[in-house]
């Protein structure tokens, strides 16, 4: 390895197109092409004739008696289930809930669709595509051309058609699958000193609550007519239409709506959508471009419409637009909160799973790139969900535990913090390590920017008195034990869900206590870390296999789509092969032995991201290969939950970049590991723009010529840097010094 220190100011290396296209309309919600701010969603279908955009937004959640839904009061009771567990009664939490029927969160659904129809004509020299470095999704056919954003600096969705004489009826129209038929809508049109005015208000059955859509449309020559539920537009050169949705109780003032849309315009109508798009695109296109990751495909093969491009699993262009298409939508769905299970999108009013955050697992796949891919937007909307529900956290902890601090729910629906999500199968209540499952990315950030966000130290703290407080069991070895404790959503194969020291809740506990022993150093700092040092140890099975259940006697239940027990693999540093060998051949085993069971996506690339940081390049390539042949991609290049693009799903979309940045570069706050899990598949290219958890910015080349790292430090600090196989090296940063690691020809191992 050789350092060097040379000048800043390099051009970076040429990528791939940062887009995808299609050659005709979307005919499937699915394959609509998307766009986002983090608040509103659009998914646009591009049929030049009847053109559909369906509007999103993450507020949008249908009332299912769900709201005012409490925690069970269980901590009564809590003392009883903690003696049978300790006898030995392997199923003593079978009836440890209060009775309650299984209660999904409040359904995400969609608001409406725009609908802009015209008069029939052949379509000619047609293209639809997306611009990821803007976010503009658009459509060319013959002399016409559709355009659409989401702003990101105005929270407006931009709508923009152009063409000769243009002749057009536009309606917002709620009539979508599974949209509830005594859902009470009322449509307004009129024409206003603003411009045209649509409205649509939803009130939801037997609720005061409601949504309304406001469009003001301006049009450019020609003439406009209300023409009731929509506009005529006949004639016209240009139709701008900007909307936005309102959820409110009540009545909305329509006209103010109205007004505020218009004030975003500039007094040059002509320059109003080009003025819209500048203020977006220095915000979306500064965050889009920050990291990249090139592979050196194929020139033919890059040029291919994503429908194709899909059906060729082992292509690099694949990889290279899947990464670019990943870090867009994840961009794009994440703002005032994270993406959901369905990113910010869908198109149909029975989402699968509600639409929820689900936190057990989902949510943290999904924004496992946040913080190494540049995306502190994605982190900083994490933040807002975590931060806007401790105190529902609290009463959790207090409700089912009667403790102090809090413990975070397995199912949300952005509003409501309380566990209430919870059956005998499924039994979430009890599952523990969610709050630093949860905090463990926030975490991440602040390493990666090198400061420590006070609202999360506050949290910490909280989470360390949960477990000084719940952590009062011991075993027969003086250690101490989690009881009641959970898998999810698995359970051991000679006893029930409810048991005692699953691997995950010992990890969480450790790193929970030390953690906040670091935010909050002094005599406090030391009674944590003493907590935190009498947990047992994991525990290693007759397969030779880390245990899912640290408990002697229980037995793994192999065949499972989450990897739980191995959290202190990733996304902790707990377990790895460079500090703890032999922990880490236990959880490699424990990989081994693990079934996909359902072929859900999260359980592959969870897999895979578990197995970069073993090392295992094999294993990575395997749990990757499964997903690109799997026909998980749509034309959209969003994702389905199983093969052959079953259920509309964002698992796959956002998780797989994060795979392909830990098979390349992986860190901690003292530890640089390059290429730890390259496959032969993928010989040479070039990663830019990563952050490390020690506080600098990385590009990375590699090929058949050698391997190199350049490093923009923002802190001075000590690190060691090791290869796939190599033992560590010092390297010395120094803040605003540059280091260059170079290895040669045959030198890398």
């Amino acid at each position: 390895m050789n350092a060097t220190h040379p000048p800043r100011g390099a051009s970076p290396a040429k990528g791939p197109v940062h887009g995808t296209w299609e050659p005709r309309p979307a005919a499937r919600w699915e394959d609509a092409f998307l766009s986002g701010n983090g608040r509103h969603g659009v998914m646009v279908f591009g049929d030049p004739n009847d053109d559909r955009v369906i509007v999103n937004h993450h507020t949008l959640v249908r009332p299912n008696g769900s709201a005012d839904a409490r925690p069970p009061a269980l901590a009564d009771r809590l003392p009883d289930l903690q003696d049978r567990l300790l006898a030995g009664d392997t199923t003593a939490g079978e009836d440890f809930t209060d009775g309650r029927p299984l209660l999904w969160v409040q359904p995400f659904h969609p608001a409406f669709r725009i609908r802009l129809r015209r008069p029939a004509a052949e379509r000619r020299a047609y293209r639809r595509h997306v611009d990821f470095t803007t976010g503009v999704v658009g459509a060319d056919c013959g002399g016409g051309r559709s355009e659409v954003f989401v702003s990101r600096a105005d929270d407006v969705v931009v709508q923009r058609v152009t063409g000769p004489g243009l002749t057009l009826d536009v309606t917002l129209d709620h009539r979508l699958p599974g949209a509830p038929r005594d859902l009470a809508v009322g449509h307004g049109a009129v024409l206003t000193s603003e411009g045209a005015l649509l409205t649509l208000r939803a009130r939801y059955p037997g609720s005061d609550r409601a949504y309304t859509g406001v469009t003001l449309a301006v049009v450019s020559g020609g003439r406009t007519r209300t023409a009731l539920p929509g506009l005529r537009v006949e004639g016209a050169a240009s139709l701008l239409l900007l909307t936005r949705v309102r959820r409110h109780t009540g009545e909305l003032d329509v006209l103010a709506e109205a007004r505020e849309l218009r004030a975003l315009l500039p007094g040059d109508e002509e320059d109003a959508y080009p003025h819209l798009l500048t203020r977006h695109t220095a915000l979306h296109r500064t965050a889009y471009l920050r990291a990249g990751l090139d592979l050196g495909a194929d020139p033919t093969e890059r040029a291919l419409p994503g429908s194709e491009l899909v059906r060729q699993p082992k292509s690099p262009a694949l990889l290279e637009r899947l990464f670019a298409a990943g870090r867009y939508h994840l961009l794009s769905s994440a703002g005032m909160l994270p993406p959901r299970l369905t990113g910010l999108w869908t198109g149909d009013w029975d989402t699968a799973w509600a639409g929820a955050f689900t936190t057990d697992a989902n949510v943290n796949l999904q924004t496992a790139s946040a913080a190494a891919a540049a995306l502190p937007e994605v982190s900083e909307a994490h933040a807002a969900l975590v931060h806007g529900q401790l105190p529902h956290w609290r009463d959790n902890a207090r409700a089912i535990f009667g403790t102090r601090g809090v413990v975070a729910p397995a199912h949300t629906d952005g509003e409501s913090g309380h566990i209430y999500h919870l059956s005998r199968e499924y039994p979430l209540h009890v599952w523990t390590a969610g709050a630093d499952w949860l905090l463990k990315p926030l975490v991440d950030h602040d390493e990666t920017r090198g400061d420590r966000d006070p609202r999360l130290a506050a949290a910490l703290a909280e989470v360390a008195r949960f477990y000084e407080d719940f952590l009062s069991r011991t075993d027969k070895n003086g250690h101490l034990v989690v009881v009641p404790s959970y898998s999810p959503e698995n359970r051991p194969a000679n006893a029930s869900w409810i048991t005692l020291n699953a691997a995950m809740d010992l990890s969480a506990a450790r790193h929970a206590l030390r953690t906040a022993a670091d935010y909050h150093p002094g005599p406090d700092a030391d009674r944590l870390r003493a907590l935190a040092d009498r947990l047992p140890p994991h525990r290693v099975n007759a397969d030779g296999a880390l245990a899912e259940w640290a408990w002697p006697g229980l037995e793994d239940t192999y065949d499972h789509r989450h990897l739980s027990h191995l959290y202190g693999v990733w996304p902790l540093d707990e377990i790895n092969p460079y500090d703890t060998p032999e922990l880490a051949a236990a959880a490699h085993r424990a990989l081994e032995l693990r079934g996909a069971e359902n072929d859900s996506a999260h359980g592959h690339l969870h897999h895979a991201l578990i197995a970069a940081r073993l090392r295992d390049a094999d294993r990575v390539a395997g749990a990757l290969g499964n997903v690109l042949a799997g026909d998980y991609f749509h034309v959209s290049l969003m994702s389905g939950h199983y093969p052959n693009r079953h259920v509309y799903n964002a698992d796959a979309a956002h998780t797989l970049p994060a795979v392909l940045i830990e098979m390349l570069v992986q860190s901690t706050p003292d530890r640089l590991v390059l290429l730890p899990a390259l496959t032969p598949a993928l010989p040479a290219g070039e990663l830019r723009g990563v952050r490390t958890r020690f506080g600098a910015d990385l590009d990375l080349t590699w090929g058949p010529d050698g391997v190199q790292a350049a490093l923009k430090p923002h802190r001075s600090h000590r690190i060691e840097v090791r290869t796939s196989s190599s033992g560590a090296q010092p390297l010395d940063l120094v803040a605003g010094e540059d280091h260059v690691l170079t290895w040669g020809r045959g030198e890398f191992p």
